[in-house]
């Protein structure tokens, strides 16, 4: 069942982003969203659905990278705040969002999948993913 589970994961099956970073347990990927420069994901390699699926060192581990991910992405597009979220409710595959939010963003203080709340897009860092990757590279 869980290989059948896998092959149609779309985290199982594909990076889910651009590749910035990645281990032999877990890889950081950038989401092309011209709205939120600096969303990314952090993504679980194995297909596991819940942080209770992983024991305590992997849960360490993982939440390592994305505290490491949540810093990367505050530094460089000084953002308002980040918000970190793992819902998984349409891809049951463990990954964790880590999003730059700002006050003037098309959706605050929705979510980024809640109702728009304006149309206008204000000027955001723009930083390419060669930094990001400089900025992750201490977790080698």
């Amino acid at each position: 069942m869980a290989d059948m589970v896998s092959q149609s994961c779309e985290l199982c099956t594909g990076p889910g982003g651009r590749v910035l970073w990645q281990s032999a347990c877990c890889r950081v990927v950038r989401v092309d969203d011209a709205d939120y420069p600096g969303f990314c994901r952090v993504i679980w390699n194995a297909h596991v659905r819940e942080m209770t699926d992983l024991d305590a060192v992997d849960r360490d581990t993982l939440m390592r990278v994305v505290f490491a991910v949540e810093a990367a992405v505050r530094q460089l597009f000084a953002p308002d705040k980040i918000n970190l979220a793992s819902f998984g409710n349409m891809v049951p595959h463990l990954h964790w969002h880590v999003i730059p939010r700002w006050a003037d963003d098309r959706h605050f203080p929705e979510p980024i999948w809640g109702r728009v709340q304006r149309e206008d897009r204000p000027p955001r860092p723009v930083v390419d993913d060669a930094a990001l990757i400089r900025a992750l590279a201490h977790l080698e």
